[in-house]
């Protein structure tokens, strides 16, 4: 290193040092430096904190959310841009930001496992932060066949979710986003919110009003209409499924009355089938849809009619369940002026399958195609027995119910009812047998006129029976059309026992509820034959409806013996239908056959009032003077010999043809 370096080194270094003296801070300046630097690391720790705070937030979101990653990747999939949100905790900020009006922020968190309660007199809800959908339905009013209480439907065993696509067709759902809370002031509606900022969220409105079955319930989705895809933005995909608990003690019952519902926009109400599997891909607008079982229904109700539906039913082997439902619907959006808001409308109705109840939803209706006909998911029978029903039977009950009478008074006083109504008919009824019983004598003597069984004889014989009738002035027939009159009402009432929730739970003498079976004895276990047609009790109402009907079978058969001859086995066929009846109706609502056994025994009575007060003497000696007068036959009388005689003829054709045939042989 030569001279001139070093001193070039050491001007610099020299330089250096008083630059460094010169430029140097005093005390004051140092305090300022030492106060940013200590700021600086108290900065750095706060974010290191909440950087580790919201990795756990993320860490147990992701946990409560399997099949999603969180709520930010469900904005982002559906935003153009991808933004992302800082944490959850930014976006539960920006639903606090401009919440409705009416709306008050709950201290739920945004993975909170709490629930929010919707309740009124009536029914009791439970709505999951996690999906934002209903977790549970609690009837208030009722209890389950054991005494517990009566859930519809909680936690898994029912399942809500809407789906959307954004622009490339990725799927969206709501079921496993965590929503936030926001409940009303007043306690009565919530809106479950899931928000990416205070101008984009997706928003799922319950309202429940005082003393009412029916609940609202709004979709409103704002700020995404950039990244979703056209469909999603002109008709929402809701799935619904729900597996229905065994509610009654009656199994066999509920599954026969639990099926599924539909209503057509402005047309008739549709069942599916209770007793098989069963699909059904539905393009005709739909206004509603019921997930039922015999004396409860859960049914979805669309503001603007469904387009499209897929509904299916199965049956379940499970011990808990009886059916399982499943729907999926698409329901037509309805966007606001500047397309930044798209809504739906629903109301849910989650209560009892009660006529009147049902009937009530339409009373401010006046247009018959609006109205929503909810009431026909109480089955009453063929629509041409369903009247009866309609018109005088639940009238009956409801009036009966009124004055707050016991259930087994009820139907003591509607049999009496029914009895006094029809009992004009019976006594025409009676009347003929009675005619043809008092002829008894004269029917014998043409049985030993025309004897054996010969075809021409039994013809000859018969010929001669109508004859008498005729002039007697007899009708066979004119007994049979009064019974026939009847069948209507013991129709109808058939099926209006099993679909009355107004017997449920109702107990008179040793049957604790009208609307499922009776049982002296039952057991478990399977014994052959007996577990098939019986089950596994045995009703005492049943036993005496069977034997009341085996003493009025044999009191009538008695009665209306005319002397002629039957074909073997035709005096056995009554017993053995009313043994057969034992066996069918001994799983039936005790309710019915408590009926059944009144009936019975008032027609017994009442037929044996009309023979006290009928003089079989006056008849006979009535019926012969009708003998002596000229007579007319009738049309029906005319037709009836018409007929005997082309039989006649026939029968002496197939006897010629027979004969040629022996001949040729």
């Amino acid at each position: 290193m030569d001279k001139n370096t070093i001193i070039g080194l050491l001007l610099i270094a020299a330089v250096v040092i008083v630059f460094s003296i010169y430029n140097r801070p005093d005390q004051e300046q140092l305090a300022q430096q030492r106060r940013i630097q200590d700021s600086i690391a108290r900065v750095d720790a706060q974010r290191t904190a909440l950087e580790a705070e919201q990795n756990r937030s993320l860490d147990t979101l992701e946990e409560n959310t399997p099949r999603q990653d969180n709520v930010r990747s469900f904005f982002s999939a559906a935003t153009p841009q991808g933004a992302s949100a800082d944490t959850l905790a930014a976006v539960n900020v920006a639903a606090q930001e401009s919440p409705s009006d009416s709306l008050a922020e709950t201290s739920f968190d945004a993975v909170s496992k709490d629930f929010v309660t919707l309740e009124n007199d009536k029914i009791r809800l439970q709505i999951n932060p996690k999906g934002g959908a209903i977790e549970s339905v609690q009837m208030k009013e009722h209890k389950k066949y054991d005494k517990t209480d009566l859930f519809l439907f909680e936690g898994d065993e029912a399942r809500f979710n809407l789906e959307l696509y954004n622009r490339q067709s990725i799927r969206l759902s709501t079921e496993d986003q965590v929503f936030t809370p926001l409940v009303a002031a007043d306690g009565k509606s919530v809106t479950m919110r899931l928000a990416y900022s205070s101008k984009q969220y997706l928003d799922f409105v319950y309202s429940l009003s005082d003393d009412d079955y029916m609940m609202n319930f709004d979709i409103r989705l704002v700020g995404m209409s950039g990244g979703l895809h056209s469909e999603s933005l002109s008709n929402f995909k809701l799935n619904w499924e729900q597996k229905m608990r065994q509610q009654e003690r009656g199994r066999t019952f509920e599954e026969r009355f639990a099926r599924i519902h539909y209503k057509y926009y402005k047309q008739d109400v549709v069942r599916m089938s209770e007793s098989k599997k069963e699909e059904k891909e539905i393009s005709e607008p739909l206004k509603w849809f019921a997930f039922k079982d015999q004396f409860f229904s859960s049914v979805i109700i669309a503001d603007q009619p469904f387009s499209n539906a897929i509904l299916s039913s199965q049956v379940l082997s499970d011990p808990d369940y009886i059916k399982d439902y499943k729907a999926e619907v698409l329901v037509p959006v309805t966007a606001s002026a500047d397309g930044d808001e798209f809504t739906a409308g629903f109301h849910y109705y989650f209560g009892p399958v009660h006529y009147n109840t049902l009937k009530g939803y339409d009373k401010d209706i006046k247009d018959k195609a609006d109205k929503l006909e909810l009431e026909e998911l109480v089955y009453l029978g063929y629509r041409w027995l369903s009247w009866v029903n309609k018109w005088f039977v639940i009238p009956v009950f409801n009036f009966f119910l009124s004055l707050n009478w016991s259930m087994g008074l009820i139907i003591l006083i509607l049999t009496l009812m029914v009895k006094l109504i029809t009992s004009p008919l019976t006594y025409k009824s009676y009347m003929s047998s009675a005619k043809m019983r008092v002829l008894r004598p004269q029917i014998q003597e043409l049985e030993k006129k025309y004897p054996g069984k010969d075809q021409d004889v039994m013809m000859k014989r018969q010929q001669a029976t109508m004859q008498l009738y005729n002039q007697a002035g007899v009708n066979p027939m004119s007994g049979c059309l009064p019974m026939l009159i009847q069948m209507p009402v013991l129709l109808a009432l058939f099926f209006f026992f099993p679909s009355a929730i107004e017997l449920r739970q109702q107990s008179f003498l040793w049957a604790d509820d009208l609307s499922t079976y009776d049982h002296i004895i039952s057991w478990s276990g399977n014994i052959p034959l007996i577990t098939r047609f019986l089950g596994n009790h045995i009703s005492l109402f049943c036993i005496l409806m069977t034997v009341t009907n085996i003493i009025y079978t044999r009191f009538n058969m008695a009665a209306t013996d005319t002397g002629q001859q039957q074909m073997p086995g035709m005096k056995a066929m009554p017993y053995f239908m009313s043994a057969f009846m034992f066996f069918f109706l001994n799983s039936y609502p005790s309710g019915l056959n408590y009926y059944y056994f009144l009936s019975t025994l008032m027609t017994i009575v009442i037929t044996l009032s009309f023979r006290q007060f009928i003089n079989e003497d006056k008849l006979l000696a009535r019926l012969e003077a009708n003998k002596k007068k000229p007579k007319k036959k009738s049309g029906f009388m005319a037709r009836l010999e018409e007929a005997q005689k082309m039989q006649e003829k026939q029968a002496r054709e197939n006897a010629k043809q027979n004969a040629k045939r022996n001949y040729r042989r």
